[in-house]
């Protein structure tokens, strides 16, 4: 017994074989969800206290995964100008601390006696000591929120 579609039928089912092709160019194309640009903070940081007024802070910015790895997720050098400074900062909201050093002598690095010790100034976020070392992640961590956030920091 032979078969014969009639042809409109045909038609039908050639149209109905190319929609799910048709439909994921669609979603490919103009997808539904797009994924969205992650929320943006502006941080302010503001250093005080600074006593000489030459060289630059060498200023690095730690998410907790980075912070006593010292992976920064930001920062820089920023020249000193006066005894106070600012600079911003754009990164997404979340938890961060901060470790810098004024370099006072302009070498790119943190000077040290021969023990060890530092002899530039040095400081951490919310002002938190350094004990047989940098601060302690619990010590120097701050929220940064949407849309800015202010952080003032003291050389001692």
């Amino acid at each position: 017994m032979s078969t014969t579609r009639l042809p409109i039928l045909s038609s039908l089912l050639a149209a109905a074989a190319i929609l799910p092709a048709a439909l994921l160019a669609v979603i490919l194309v103009y997808p539904q969800s797009a994924a969205a640009e992650p929320a943006k903070a502006q941080l302010t940081v503001t250093i005080t206290n600074i006593k000489e007024q030459k060289g630059a802070l060498s200023l690095g910015i730690y998410d907790a995964a980075g912070y006593d790895t010292d992976k920064a997720v930001n920062g820089g050098s920023i020249p000193v100008t006066g005894g106070t400074v600012t600079a911003t900062f754009d990164l997404p909201p979340g938890q961060y601390g901060i470790k810098m050093f004024h370099d006072v002598n302009g070498d790119g690095k943190m000077s040290t006696n021969p023990f060890g010790m530092p002899t530039e100034p040095f400081a951490f976020s919310n002002n938190a000591p350094a004990q047989f070392g940098p601060a302690k992640w619990d010590a120097a961590k701050f929220a940064v929120a949407a849309p800015v956030t202010a952080h003032t920091i003291k050389f001692n």
